[in-house]
């Protein structure tokens, strides 16, 4: 199967994806793997992209395109995979389509995972990071650590980043509702997407998610 992952900031895309490419058996594909991947190996996109980010720039559409045409090239790759954070807007997506149908094939499903902003916002605001080491996550609503303030790992530090913070939060909604949302509408238009109610477990979206592929 190929599929995108579509939704706000904050939806679960990252954990959904991991979840459904491995009861798919497909390889998970992230914007954000790509580009670090490219960027430690040297590769000449990933050279281009680092020259555009060390300038505080956007990296222009067709860096990123190269860099999941790439990877969807790959051997894994041959009998599908899950696109996630690619593509994140129209262009990308026309892009996208201009690859599969060189190579004869075409996506199956477009899983658009939707959760209201109000609840984006308090998940995503909600995050505490330990400062001794970033693995550790805790939430001040749906996993509060023991004493308020301290990792219960290690005891460091618990913090909000930058980016976290509810106003920062609400700008990267609307850059997602500005660039990438029209997609949407992009592919809802080839009868390709399948919207998934992403509230609830991570256990109970990914089976909404699979009844909604099978279907």
């Amino acid at each position: 199967m190929r599929i995108v992952l579509v939704g706000p900031p904050g939806a679960g895309k990252g954990t959904q994806a991991a979840f459904l490419a491995k009861k798919l058996s497909i390889p998970h594909i992230s914007t954000g793997d790509l580009f670090r991947a490219n960027i430690s190996q040297g590769t000449e996109l990933g050279k281009r992209a680092k020259s555009y980010m060390d300038a505080g720039n956007l990296v222009p559409d067709e860096v990123t395109i190269g860099m999941a045409k790439d990877r969807m090239e790959r051997q894994d790759a041959a009998n599908g995979f899950l696109l996630d954070g690619f593509p994140r807007n129209v262009g990308q997506a026309e892009a996208l389509d201009g690859i599969l149908k060189e190579w004869g094939v075409g996506l199956d499903a477009v899983l658009d995972l939707e959760v209201p902003e109000d609840e984006v916002v308090k998940r995503i605001a909600g995050r505490r990071i330990c400062r001794n080491d970033s693995s550790h996550v805790f939430h001040v609503t749906y996993s509060k650590p023991k004493q308020e303030g301290v990792c219960d790992v290690c005891g460091g530090e618990l913090y909000q980043r930058d980016d976290d913070k509810e106003e920062t939060v609400r700008k990267r909604l609307e850059v997602y509702h500005t660039e990438t949302e029209p997609i949407i509408d992009f592919y809802r238009a080839q009868d390709l997407v399948r919207t998934i109610p992403a509230l609830g477990k991570v256990n109970e979206v990914t089976e909404r998610a699979l009844a909604a592929l099978e279907g």
